[in-house]
């Protein structure tokens, strides 16, 4: 599990590097569809002039409420929403197509791990949840219920890359013959039985990282974000993504190789005429935290920053 951020701009991984590739300009329109404690949306706010907007989305209340207190500025739109809901709520602002740029940290917050009621940790006791959006009716500990040992074992592989996933999931559904799993700590001792640790990597990690992305659909809202976000920009409009594992990261380069290079044609075709130009994105590169980034914040390692601009 990974820090997004905190209030202080120095804990968001990437800080500098997200800011400076929007591009930002003084009047511009600005997404941060992940606010989590707004380090990035203030540092957004900093940026802009008087008539600058920023929107800023998230689907835990919590963020929301902390935003009200916190960030408080009348170029700062808040808005109680998955971002899988970005034109939508573009359209109801009349702003579909006049976004200058957008950001989406894929990080979890500190405050959703450090809070053991939220469910997130393998490391502090508290009921199993893990809902980034508390307003849904399925937690972690209902979906280990309601799911099968293949469904369990599918998903621990696929989205948590485990390779014990199958004996794992075996052994939950054995587990709950007797009681059902309702805690944090519970689940992670169980994993902790059949997995080695890794290289500063608790047993559970995969694990929970992987019901935790089946619980919350939180590919299938990444790619539907992302698709939308071409729509939203303006022409020159930047979208910066930052990816803290292989999976997410997978699903970024496959939208943006998708719409920036041209399709390959069969062998044999005659070439009608060059479509590039028809590709709605310009890829502008990936960055990765730099060395003294990592050292100070070890969550940082893994994060990748990737910036697409619309043509």
């Amino acid at each position: 599990m990974h820090d997004k951020t905190k209030s202080d701009r120095h804990d968001s991984v990437l800080f500098d590097e997200a800011i400076n590739a929007l591009s930002i300009t003084s009047n511009g329109i600005y997404v941060d569809a992940t606010l989590g404690r707004g380090g990035h949306t203030q540092g957004i706010l900093d940026s802009l002039g008087k008539s600058g907007k920023v929107i800023g989305f998230d689907q835990d209340l919590d963020a929301i409420k902390y935003a009200e207190k916190n960030l408080i500025d009348s170029r700062l739109t808040l808005i109680h929403s998955n971002f899988s809901r970005l034109n939508n709520q573009l359209e109801q602002l009349n702003l579909m197509g006049e976004v200058d740029g957008i950001l989406l940290d894929l990080g979890i917050s500190s405050p959703q791990i450090d809070n053991p009621e939220r469910g997130f940790s393998f490391n502090k006791d508290g009921a199993l949840d893990m809902r980034m959006d508390q307003s849904q009716k399925m937690t972690a500990a209902l979906w280990l219920r309601e799911s099968s040992e293949k469904e369990i074992a599918d998903a621990l592989y696929q989205f948590g890359e485990e390779k014990r996933s199958r004996i794992i999931a075996s052994t939950i559904k054995e587990y709950q013959k007797n009681k059902s799993i309702d805690s944090t700590l519970e689940l992670a001792e169980l994993i902790k039985t059949l997995v080695k640790p890794g290289k500063n990597k608790h047993p559970a990690t995969r694990s929970f990282q992987a019901i935790r992305i089946a619980i919350n659909d939180e590919l299938k809202m990444l790619s539907e974000t992302l698709d939308q976000s071409i729509n939203a920009l303006k022409k020159n409009g930047r979208l910066a993504v930052i990816t803290f594992h292989s999976i997410e990261d997978r699903i970024v380069k496959q939208f943006i190789h998708k719409h920036t290079r041209p399709k390959q044609l069969p062998k044999g075709l005659p070439i009608i005429s060059n479509n590039s130009h028809h590709l709605p994105l310009k890829d502008l590169g990936k960055i990765k935290p730099s060395s003294d980034e990592v050292r100070i914040n070890r969550r940082s390692r893994s994060a990748i920053l990737r910036i697409v601009e619309k043509c």
